[in-house]
């Protein structure tokens, strides 16, 4: 997308608080990889879907910096909630530190843990899981979220174009892996599945109402 064009989308979109700006750009100076964040219009889409679909209860796997925790726990009501699961102890350190500044901050709870090993002793549904974490696991987690999801339940998975190397003949194996979870996803009976080229790619899946 242009940014001519995605600065026009903003401009018209709901966008998180300054807040939020801050940890991003301290991630973008001070922390590898701050291409992991989500983007604004990221962000934005999930703050309309928290509110189209009265969403209180959610479950994030991937932390890094916790900004897309917080673009999300500013949007709950008072009594919402947010498990977001991480292995790295220094960025989940760096994404609470933040929190702490917000009053949404109190609605989130970082677990210190690999997905898969959480996930595994995690018998809970919710209303919102977000995947963000180790791309090879993704088949694995999209099956978990299948089964853990409430009534009016929506997953969503980061990065799913992955830079466009699912177009690619021959992908590597974290590429085959999201392209995996893809075609699973799309493949289950009574959901409905939508694939959104926004930053990276957005897959978005929600069981039908009829």
């Amino acid at each position: 997308m242009e940014k001519t064009i995605e600065q026009y989308c903003l401009e018209h979109s709901t966008q998180p608080s300054a807040l939020t700006r801050e940890m991003a750009e301290y991630t973008k100076l001070h922390v590898p990889g701050a291409r992991m964040l989500i983007g604004e219009l990221e962000a934005s889409l999930l703050t309309f879907l928290i509110h189209s679909l009265g969403i209180k209860s959610v479950l994030e796997l991937g932390t890094f910096t916790g900004y897309s925790s917080l673009c999300m726990a500013e949007q709950l009501p008072e009594d919402g909630r947010i498990t977001t699961v991480d292995v790295n102890k220094w960025t989940t350190g760096i994404a609470q530190g933040f929190w702490d500044k917000s009053p949404h901050g109190k609605k989130i709870t970082a677990i210190l843990s690999k997905g898969r090993e959480y996930l595994e002793s995690l018998n809970e549904k919710f209303d919102l899981i977000f995947i963000d974490a180790d791309k090879n696991s993704y088949p694995y987690y999209v099956e978990w979220a299948k089964d853990h999801l409430t009534e009016k339940g929506i997953i969503i998975v980061d990065n799913t174009l992955w830079s466009q190397k699912v177009l690619e003949i021959s992908p590597d194996e974290q590429t085959q892996s999201i392209m995996k979870a893809t075609q699973l996803a799309s493949s289950w009976e009574g959901f409905v599945t939508t694939l959104l080229p926004i930053r990276d790619g957005m897959l978005l899946i929600k069981r039908k109402t009829n």
